[in-house]
């Protein structure tokens, strides 16, 4: 079909803009006119010959438009009819006749009127229009299938039309295009292109609608199971409501609810429970945060919140209770005795945190036990051997897979009360790496002016831990961060003495070993003497927990001779110990059998308590060399080097050849090379044994001695006097030379050391090589 384009003859006519809608030729439609304008170009076209022509807005929302603002090609339509509605607006029924084109738009101030040039439409016959008719036909019969919104019978009436440009007109009245779209198929006056755009605009609508309903049909199934599931849960609170029965995430939730109520909890506390509570509620039962959250609230539920319990401060009771726990050890019960006192006297519980130190084996944690029965407190021991993290104390954030809180808030968990006895056994055995200081996280927990308010990173709530007395143990202080070291107060344990150590065999370890070994108190019998001599014999520390083993060996002997004989009852004597335990392993008295030349007894401290060292010195030509072998520390070193160098300077008093250090070689060795050695402690020890070798004179096998030298031979105060004159005690010296500034310490030492002892106190190197030296020692 070709159009007619008139177009020498153009023809003046009225415009009526439409907003939101266009009107195709052919269609009959209502519409309801309000703006002056477009009421007023309706009654010039009513006055001639009723023709209108209706012409789109580009914007809708405009209410004046102009010229710009308005398609060029719209629709010459007839008005049928007129009616005024009583709110002013005129309701039209209009007609559409054929396309025009707006050639110009002629002034008028009351109305739209322009120029317009008709377009008339002539059948033609061509089967490749009728195939694009039928294919617009079939994808209008599916978009009508999938759109709810044209009737059946719609299809029915666009069958009967056998104009192409007319049913592609209708057609596309009926689809739900934008009046972009509508305008495009309008202006397009060719029907083969008409029918063409139409079918892409058909197949583009099926597509949407096609998608449209799937994502429905999936809501729709999902609608469907959720209301399914609601329904299915309903159904179960029903049941299990009858049955008595609670589980699933509500019977959860409800059961947290109830513990909350049966604890007095501090507000903020409540509150957050209160608000975690609410969000596992809403939670999905698939969510893996809902086990985080369940974890969290069971840790604040299960925490001690403001529960004490009360203090039974009876210094009697406590005195008879470490008595019974602990034999000798008087100056540690006596501070412990101390600190309960004042305790009772000011009513609350806040003073130093106690630091035992002392060697292995000494009881330190049983004396913080002790003091928890003594109090009626709940005990906590919490070791902090090899601790590295920092979050061991504070714990971790929630944000970790399988977070937890710290120690200090297990521990309290576990006990139950916010005032138990808290240990912190071996807190000198923490160390630190890149996930941070443990030592630095204890600074808040220990300082009492700062741990009623100590966080917690898993709990994130302020904890009161100002009511828990906090006792810590350690065997050297000075491992300890002088920060932490600083809030405590350092309570040293010595080691045993031979007698208390029997006495402590006697009373508890032998009876506590048969208990252990199902052994009757007659079956296995030991006296004073065969418990000595395992002491002397087979042991050789500050502790006694070597001794608690070889009780223990002991008592397994004897119940496998029991076991084969019943009736047998075992009386330990000293070959029956040699038999069950072997040779002695050490010999009882150190002490030389006889005085040598260039050896002297020294005495050394250890972490594990004191220990006597055997110095020795070879003098052999040479070149002036000095040797120290040993695995000395450089201190030591410093020390060999400070008594060589007095030696030289005391040549002529002490009749050595001065070019002795020209002519000969010394050799310093201290045996037990594989065990390191450090401290200036054996420097009068070292310059003895260096004089002894020089001068040929022997020192007396019965002096032990410890110092510190200078270069004018002016003896120096040391520490650990007290392991040390244990240490000397054990090995069977009775005579020791210790330095003058030193003497206060010697009320340290147990009262029953001092008297099987000598102490003699020096000040300068003359008067030890006058107590040391062979020759220089009055005969009596």
């Amino acid at each position: 079909m070709v159009p007619n384009a008139n177009k020498g003859k153009y023809r003046k006519i009225p415009l009526l803009p439409l907003r939101g809608l266009l009107v195709y030729p052919s269609m009959v439609l209502h519409l309801d006119v309000g703006r002056e304008k477009s009421v007023k170009a309706l009654e010039k076209a009513m006055v001639e010959d009723s023709l209108i022509l209706l012409c789109s807005q580009s914007e809708m929302n405009i209410e004046e438009p102009t010229k710009e603002d308005i398609y060029r090609v719209g629709t010459v339509s007839r008005v049928r009819q007129m009616l005024k509605l009583p709110n002013g607006t005129i309701r039209v029924l209009v007609e559409g006749v054929n396309r025009a084109e707006i050639m110009e738009f002629v002034n008028n101030d009351e109305f739209y009127e322009v120029a317009v040039r008709e377009w008339h439409e002539k059948p033609v016959e061509d089967p490749e229009i009728d195939a694009l008719m039928r294919s617009v036909l079939g994808q209008f019969e599916h978009y009508i299938n999938l759109s709810k919104k044209v009737t059946p019978e719609t299809l029915a009436a666009v069958s009967d039309i056998d104009e192409p440009g007319r049913l592609a007109d209708v057609i596309c009245s009926h689809l739900s295009l934008k009046i972009k779209d509508k305008q495009d198929i309008l202006e397009t006056l060719d029907v083969r292109q008409r029918l063409e755009k139409l079918l892409d605009f058909l197949n583009n609508e099926r597509e949407v609608l096609e998608l449209e309903r799937k994502i429905n049909q999936r809501v729709k199934k999902q609608m469907e199971k959720t209301q399914k599931e609601y329904y299915l849960r309903e159904q179960m609170k029903a049941i299990q409501k009858e049955l008595g029965e609670k589980e699933g995430r509500a019977g959860e939730v409800e059961e947290l609810r109830s513990q909350l109520e049966g604890k007095e909890l501090p507000e903020k506390v409540q509150e957050k429970v209160e608000k975690e509570i609410d969000r596992l509620e809403k939670m999905p039962a698939s969510s893996a945060e809902g086990g985080v959250i369940r974890n969290y609230i069971d840790w604040l539920l299960g925490l001690p919140w403001g529960k004490l319990t009360e203090d039974d401060l009876d210094i009697n009771r406590a005195e008879e209770i470490l008595n019974e726990d602990h034999y000798g050890l008087e100056k540690p019960k006596e501070r412990v005795l101390e600190y309960l006192a004042v305790q009772k006297l000011v009513k609350r519980l806040k003073g130093p945190i106690l630091c035992l130190v002392g060697p292995p084996g000494v009881g330190k944690t049983s004396i913080a036990r002790s003091i928890a029965r003594s109090l009626g407190r709940q005990f906590i021991r919490l070791s902090l051997g090899g601790v590295r993290d920092e979050a061991e104390i504070r714990g971790h954030r929630r944000t970790y897979v399988g977070a937890m809180p710290g120690r200090i808030i297990q521990g309290m968990k576990t006990a139950g009360t916010m005032n138990p006895v808290v240990l912190l056994d071996e807190i000198d055995k923490m160390a630190m790496d890149f996930r941070g200081d443990p030592a630095s996280a204890l600074l808040e927990v220990l300082d009492p002016e700062q741990n009623n308010t100590f966080s917690d990173h898993f709990i994130e709530l302020p904890f009161d831990l100002s009511k828990v007395m906090f006792i810590t143990t350690a065997n050297a202080a000075h491992n300890i961060p002088r920060p932490l070291l600083d809030r405590m107060e350092m309570l040293y344990i010595p080691g045993y003495t031979e007698i208390e150590k029997l006495k402590i065999a006697e009373r508890y370890l032998l009876p506590k070993q048969k208990r252990e070994h199902g052994l009757e108190e007659e079956q296995l019998q030991a006296g004073e003497d065969t418990l000595l001599q395992v002491v002397r014999e087979y042991t050789r520390e500050a502790g006694v927990r070597n001794l608690e083993q070889q009780v223990a060996s002991l008592c397994r002997k004897a119940a496998k001779e029991i076991v084969k004989d019943p009736e047998k009852k075992v009386i330990m004597t000293g070959e029956l110990l040699k038999e069950y335990l072997g040779p002695a392993k050490f010999r009882y008295g150190m002490a030389e059998e006889k005085d040598q030349v260039g050896a002297v007894t020294g005495l050394a401290w250890t972490e594990v308590g004191g220990d006597t060292l055997v110095i020795e010195v070879t003098v052999m030509p040479g070149t002036g060399k000095l040797t120290l072998t040993g695995k000395l520390g450089d201190v030591m070193k410093e020390s060999a080097q400070a008594a060589f160098s007095y030696t030289r300077s005391r040549v002529t008093e002490l009749n050595i050849p001065a070019d002795f250090h020209e002519k000969n070689d010394v050799h310093i060795h201290i045996p037990e090379g594989a065990i390191p050695k450090d401290g200036p402690s054996a420097g009068i020890t070292m310059a003895t044994a260096l004089i002894s070798a020089l001068t040929d004179v022997p020192v007396s096998r019965h002096v032990a001695m410890t110092g510190e030298i200078t270069l004018r031979g002016r003896v120096l105060p040391i520490g650990g006097l007290k392991e040390k004159s244990l240490a000397a005690h054990r090995a069977g010296i009775r005579t020791v030379l210790m330095p003058k500034d030193n003497e206060k310490d010697l009320e340290e030492i147990p009262e029953s050391i001092r008297e099987a002892m000598t102490f003699i106190p020096v000040g300068h190197m003359d008067e030890v090589l006058k107590h040391a030296l062979v020759q220089l020692i009055p005969q009596t």
